[in-house]
């Protein structure tokens, strides 16, 4: 039941609504006094929908703008005193793995990954909130509860009581939306390989404004498709006038012309079934070499116009007359119009072989095979549709998957591993680096686990979720877990187990571990970023310039994404006269990195570790004995391994 409001009515807000029913076209957003974005009237648009002339105004122009646009793009570029640390207990197979799993705001992780994942990521998933109301808001230097946004944005009191009649609508703003997404998305396009491929899951609430976003950052000639994804086929009942069956996936890649960027899925099932002719190369099918598309024709396409000759005893094809080649055929339809060939001389003379001719009625047709198999063994691909509508990629079987691993349905609305399997097959190659930084339960990397062990393949993965807290009671406490991160890793966990416990690919590496990095403030102190700040009675804390509850192996990981190296490399850790030495990518020779943040570092060990030649050489600034090794340092390198990139931290 409704409590009164106690309070006289806004009668601003009244007129706005009222206004909106009229001309919803000069609704728009902006920010208030205290910056809080509200619902405000486009007075320019008013003045011409009220007008029969054109109305002076503001330079029109096509583009996306809403209030808080030029803070989202400020807040994408600035820096941040932060890093990752690892975390070995909530890790599996640390050591070894070439996964990642971090936990922490994904705008904050996304600035630390941009140096070491600059051009590298083959495909990027996400399934942000929808912004429905209900989902969890993002912000970029906090986050909270939907209950904390309705405080906030003044939509309910202290005690939880609304202020506002409509609490839905009010709590769905665009543009707290669209600037969480608007930063997220310009820093994930620099992680985007040149053939990379981004899929973003949407609803119809922001479908239209997540292609825009999109369309700004990689450009609209990028766009792919938006596709149609059966989720529910009974429809959502609460849903007014239609009830919705399907969601969207949003598809861009970085550069449309790269014919890399998407791949087709292999044929199975009735187009399998298509390839009923064999011979010593395998299954095939008939495909007709005229082109039926009438555009195409002696006009518009005059060198694809030309004769092909048959031998009826053999019913093969030559480009040349003889007594043998008798019978000549034009690439004409049936009825007479004249059409044109789909391969040119060239083609035909280098790949006569595939062709042959087929007897129809008093005339030959021209016909080329088709191969189910490739010389490589690939099965033949076909592209996909833009609707999807097989079962297994409703919500149901979503559901199902997460019950199999836990027991209960854990999460509401779980994307079907099914579902991103193909999508993974469509945007990623066998060894390709696969990013998710809206994780959730982590239905990616299990989805990735599963067709690595189909294919044979070696694809990584970055999953990066925010410890949003689980809802007391829920399925998901039950199962041991207090935020969705560490839901999110005890589903790989669980799914990588059943995965070894089934069929596999021989080639398969079986990597189903990952290691974990959180995101935390850096490892050094306040005072190395704000010298300015640094008081006479703090000189004596500032003799080291480490924060005191750091690791050896936390200063590692801040090196490693200083310098831009892969935070998925193997390390090994080695004494070398009594000191701890961590080895990157290898023990021997040439190693990418080797780091020492022990202490009364001296000039002999210095020589060995040299001798290593490692790429990359990293010594902690208050580690030396002596001002005297600090500075010969380089020179000891400079003499044994010329090669070596030297810092301190």
């Amino acid at each position: 039941m409704d409590k009164l409001k106690m309070h006289s009515p806004n009668l601003t807000e009244g007129n706005i609504a009222k206004l909106a029913e009229l001309f919803p076209s000069c609704v728009t957003e902006a920010r208030d006094e205290h910056g809080k974005v509200k619902q405000a009237i486009d007075f320019d648009q008013l003045r011409q929908e009220l007008s029969d002339h054109i109305v002076e105004g503001p330079q029109e122009r096509y583009h996306l703008n809403w209030p808080g646009k030029r803070d989202a793009l400020l807040a994408a570029n600035a820096p941040i005193a932060k890093t990752l640390r690892p975390c070995r207990e909530e890790s599996v197979d640390f050591d070894s793995t070439k996964n990642l799993f971090i936990e922490g705001d994904n705008l904050e992780a996304l600035k630390l990954l941009q140096e070491t994942y600059l051009g590298k990521v083959k495909m990027i998933y996400i399934d942000p909130p929808y912004n429905t109301g209900n989902d969890f808001i993002y912000s970029d230097d906090f986050s909270e509860r939907k209950e904390d946004y309705f405080l906030r944005s003044v939509q309910v009191n202290e005690e939880n009581e609304r202020l506002v009649a409509n609490l839905a609508s009010n709590g769905r703003f665009h543009s707290d939306w669209l600037s969480m997404m608007y930063s997220r998305i310009k820093l994930a396009r620099n992680l985007l390989s040149e053939d990379g491929a981004v899929f973003v899951s949407i609803d119809d609430n922001e479908s239209s404004n997540i292609i825009k976003i999109m369309s700004e950052v990689f450009g609209e000639q990028n766009f792919v498709a938006q596709l149609a994804v059966q989720l529910n086929p009974r429809g959502r009942h609460l849903d007014r006038y239609v009830a919705s069956t399907h969601e969207s996936i949003v598809v861009f890649v970085k550069d449309t012309i790269n014919t890399n960027a998407i791949h087709g899925v292999e044929k199975e099932g009735r187009m399998e079934d298509e390839y009923n002719k064999k011979d010593e190369n395998g299954p095939y099918r008939l495909l007709g070499l005229r082109n039926r598309n009438q555009s195409f024709n002696p006009e518009t396409r005059p060198n694809l116009y030309y004769p092909i000759y048959v031998d009826p005893q053999s019913e093969s094809v030559s480009l040349i007359k003889d007594d043998k080649y008798s019978i000549e055929v034009w690439p004409d339809a049936p009825d007479g119009i004249k059409t044109c060939w789909t391969w040119g001389k060239d083609k035909v003379r280098k790949e006569s072989s595939l062709l042959c001719a087929v007897p129809y009625s008093s005339e030959w047709r021209i016909f080329r095979k088709d191969y189910l198999l490739g010389t490589d063994g690939e099965k033949a691909k076909s592209l996909v549709k833009s609707l999807w509508i097989d079962k297994e990629f409703t919500n149901d079987y979503g559901r199902k998957s997460v019950k199999d691993l836990f027991g209960s349905a854990v999460m509401d609305f779980p994307k079907s591993p099914y579902l991103l399997e193909r999508l993974v097959q469509i945007g990623s190659h066998k060894d390709s680096l696969v990013m998710d930084f809206f994780s959730g339960s982590s239905t990616l990397a299990h989805s990735i686990m599963n067709v690595n062990a189909n294919d044979g393949g070696d694809r990584r993965f970055v999953m990066v979720q925010l410890p949003e807290k689980v809802q007391i009671g829920s399925k998901a406490e039950k199962a041991g877990c207090e935020n969705i991160a560490e839901l999110g890793r005890e589903r790989i966990r669980r799914a990588g187990e059943k995965i070894l416990e089934s069929d596999f690919n021989s080639n398969w590496g079986k990597d189903i571990g990952f290691r974990v990095l959180k995101v935390d403030s850096s490892n050094l102190q306040e005072v190395y970023y704000q010298p300015g700040e640094l008081r006479q009675d703090m000189l004596s804390d500032t003799a080291d310039n480490i924060r005191p509850d750091r690791t050896p192996e936390d200063l590692l990981f801040q090196v490693l994404l200083d310098w831009g190296v892969d935070l998925s490399l193997s390390i090994e850790q080695k004494d070398i006269a009594g000191k701890t030495v961590y080895f990157v990518d290898g023990s021997d020779k040439h190693m990418a990195l080797a780091a020492c943040f022990d202490l009364d570092i001296d000039e002999a060990f210095v020589k060995q570790l040299a001798d290593y030649e490692p790429l990359r050489a990293v010594f902690r600034d208050a580690g030396f004995a002596n001002d005297g090794v600090k500075i010969n340092v380089e020179q000891v390198f400079a003499q044994k391994s010329p090669n070596t990139d030297v810092k301190v931290i």
